[in-house]
Formats: structure tokens, C-alpha cells, sequence
């Protein structure tokens, strides 16, 4: 498996693993240093990347995006495609498991001849006939012109995509592979493209290619080793919340400071975890909001009646898995997709990170009171219910490593 080791995309692997470990599956690791702590406290063999990535010129100066293609997508292919062949060859291994966006992994499991999957943990990075593509905010098109709109915003994220495809060449000749035309072969030529999220909550494509499932969110039960204290009066008849930004740095202080004040100012109680990213951040609670530095999410999500978040996948997909409506407040990244489909499933609604208090207490009151909401979250319940427990991920695997072997 390769993981690129952020949390987001950690947390989903390490369930896979867990998942096909259990199947009587052997799972090893290659993913960046800092994600070895977890892998080997989960049992997994580690290995970490050698190579230093070389990056181009193209993004200079250009927006998050182009950015992110040269330091994260194709500018680390050639150094990632490299040691992961290393890893591939160093040990017996009849398939590889990798992260969508890690390019060069995708190249050594083609150059070592042996079955891949991709694995996308949020909305699919692969543009997808008729959704919106990632990072674009859009919610799915319902009209003509919505339609050109996304068709516009898919054809300047592919074009974008193929400006680093001279880069991608240059990594696939650095290990004997032909070049490719369009930088959508590099989704396309592997047996799978699993998408960790469920159809359902996805907006609907026109199509989809063939090597393409949905396999329903990865979410293991909360590892929660330290004693959980109900900081609620068992008598208390007010709705609570579960107040959760992200765990790295987005600058959500300030957000999360307006949204304990919102829930301050009316009659519910609540749990705001704070993460690592604020570690040493003074914040104010009010008597009705209890912060802590961390909790077990399911634990607390048994208890409340609603989540705010910033609109992380994980947490997204688990509170919808608990059956509750959320308020999402996107601070980037994948957050304001997640956040459009949270609304589109109506079960939930959206403000900026810089709404104010009064907008976010009315946000809160409407999610409380409109019975609408938690319906169409418990419908999306029963949904991710069912496909946690089919765990489609390990038979997808085990059907190309026995097609490979046919």
C-alpha cells in the first residue's frame, strides 16, 4: 500500500489494511516517515520514500492548484515511482494499493507488471463525466447553463492537469514506460479506481469508466485508548453538538471560537475538540460548550444531534454514518465539494468560515428544528451501514490480483 500520510488519507488506508489483514491478506507500507507510527503500532510493515522529488518551474507563483500539481502530484512521480518499484521488488507482492494522487506508485506497479488500484479517500481527483471536478465548490448541474459551467471548470482542470505532462513522461521513461497522451491515463490504465465514498452521496455522473467503484466510506471505530468523561448532565433534555475542525493547521481559531460563542448564545450544549492544530490556542468556552484537546467521535456522536465541522471527509461521512445533519464550514482543500454534496443530500447546511456568530446560531437552529435534515441524514445512515459492513474494497482487490494471475 501506498499512502500519501496525511490524516485524511492515512486514516482510510490503514482501515483497508486492516480490512484485507483480517481477510488473511499479508499488508505492508510505503508511505512518508512521519506516517510510521501508526503503521507499525497497527502492525504493518514500513517502508519510506529515498529519493528526493525534483520539481519545475510551472507553478511559480501560480494558484493552489498548480501548486499542487508540482509539489504533490506529478513533480515527486519519478523519486516515488522509483522507490516504490524498490519496495515492490524487495518482497513478494501480487498487487499495489495506492493513493489516487500518488502518481509515481501508479507507474511502478505498470513498470513491475502487477495489478493496481487506486484508492481516492474523498471526491474522486479522477474528473468524472458530468460531477464537478474536485476543488471546484460546484454543486451538480441541474440546468444548461450549470452544465456548461462544469464542463468549462472539468476542461480547465484536465488542461492544468496536462501542462505537467512532459514531467509524467519524463517519469515513465525513467522506468521503461511508454509515454501516455493524456494525463487521464494515469487513472485509467490501472484495474480499479475505488472511491471511499458512498454513491449516494456522491453527485450522480453521466457515466462512469469502467474500471471505476464506489466502495462506500473507509471508517474504522474510533481507536480510543483514554477514559471518556459524559461532561452532560444525563437529565438535560437540550440538543447537543459535536464541534470538529480540522487537525491540522487551517486557521480555524477564530472560526472555532465564533461557532462556541454561536452555541453559547442558545439553549444546547456541546463538545468542540480541538485537535493538534491548536495546541497551546487560548479559546473561550461559555458554561454550555466543553472543549477538549480530543474525544472518541463515535463515542460522542452516540450523544448529540448534530455535528459542525469543516467539511473533512472522515468526519462528514461518519456523522453521516450516525445518522445526524451537519453544518459544514469549508477551509479548503477537498472541504467545499464535501460541503456542496452535504447540502445536495439535504442533509445539512453551509456557511463560510467567516460567517458570524448570529448566522452560524441561526444555521444551528434550522438544523435543529427542521425535522427534514436528520431524515435525510438517516437515510444516507442506512446506506453507509450496509457498505461499511460489505467491505467491497477486499473482494475489488482479490478479483484483479486472480484476474492478473489468470
Amino acid at each position: 500500500m501506498a499512502s500519501w500520510g496525511g490524516p485524511g488519507h492515512l486514516g482510510p488506508t490503514l482501515t483497508a489494511a486492516r480490512q484485507l489483514r483480517e481477510s488473511g491478506h499479508d499488508v505492508r507500507f510505503i508511505a512518508r516517515a512521519d506516517a510510521r507510527e501508526p503503521v507499525e503500532a497497527a502492525g504493518f510493515g514500513f517502508a519510506t520514500w529515498q529519493r528526493e522529488p525534483r520539481f519545475s518551474p510551472i507553478a511559480q507563483g501560480g494558484e493552489p492548484f498548480e501548486i499542487a500539481c508540482d509539489e504533490l502530484l506529478f513533480g515527486p512521480a519519478a523519486a516515488r515511482g522509483a522507490d516504490t518499484l524498490d519496495e515492490i521488488r524487495r518482497a513478494p507482492t501480487d498487487g499495489l494499493l495506492t493513493d489516487s494522487a500518488l502518481f509515481g506508485s501508479v507507474l511502478a506497479a505498470e513498470a513491475a507488471r502487477i495489478p493496481c488500484a487506486l484508492l481516492s479517500p474523498t471526491v474522486s481527483i479522477r474528473p468524472l463525466p458530468g460531477i464537478p471536478p474536485v476543488g471546484s465548490g460546484l454543486s451538480a448541474p441541474r440546468t444548461l447553463g450549470e452544465r456548461l459551467r462544469v464542463e468549462a471548470s472539468t476542461s480547465r482542470f484536465i488542461a492544468v492537469m496536462n501542462e505537467w505532462l512532459p514531467m509524467l513522461n519524463e517519469a515513465r521513461a525513467s522506468l521503461q514506460l511508454a509515454a501516455c497522451g493524456d494525463v487521464l491515463d494515469l487513472f485509467d490504465r490501472p484495474a480499479r479506481l475505488l472511491i471511499a465514498m458512498s454513491a449516494a452521496f456522491d453527485f450522480p455522473a453521466d457515466r462512469l469508466p469502467g474500471n471505476v467503484r464506489y466502495i462506500g466510506p473507509l471508517l474504522d471505530l474510533s481507536d480510543w485508548s483514554k477514559p471518556w468523561t459524559f461532561p452532560w448532565s444525563r437529565t438535560s433534555d437540550r440538543p447537543r453538538a459535536l464541534v470538529s475542525f480540522s487537525t491540522t493547521n487551517q486557521g480555524q481559531a477564530d472560526a472555532l471560537q465564533r461557532v462556541v460563542n454561536a452555541i453559547g448564545r442558545i439553549g444546547m450544549e456541546a463538545v468542540a475538540t480541538l485537535g493538534p492544530a491548536l495546541d497551546g490556542v487560548s479559546l473561550h468556552a461559555p458554561a454550555n460548550v466543553t472543549l477538549l484537546p480530543s474525544a472518541p467521535h463515535d463515542a460522542v456522536m452516540k450523544e448529540v444531534s448534530l455535528v459542525v465541522t469543516h467539511g473533512g471527509h472522515g468526519t462528514v461521512s461518519r456523522a453521516l454514518l450516525h445518522g445526524l445533519p451537519l453544518l459544514v464550514m469549508p477551509m479548503g482543500r477537498d472541504q467545499g465539494d464535501v460541503a456542496a454534496r452535504v447540502e445536495a443530500c439535504g442533509a445539512g447546511l453551509t456557511l463560510a468560515p467567516s460567517a458570524t456568530e448570529t448566522e452560524i446560531a441561526a444555521a444551528i437552529g434550522r438544523l435543529t428544528e427542521d425535522p427534514r435534515y436528520r431524515a435525510a441524514a438517516r437515510d444516507l445512515s442506512e446506506i453507509s451501514t450496509a457498505e461499511v459492513s460489505k467491505q467491497s474494497l477486499v473482494s475489488e482487490l482479490e478479483q484483479i490480483v486472480q484476474a492478473s494471475a489468470a
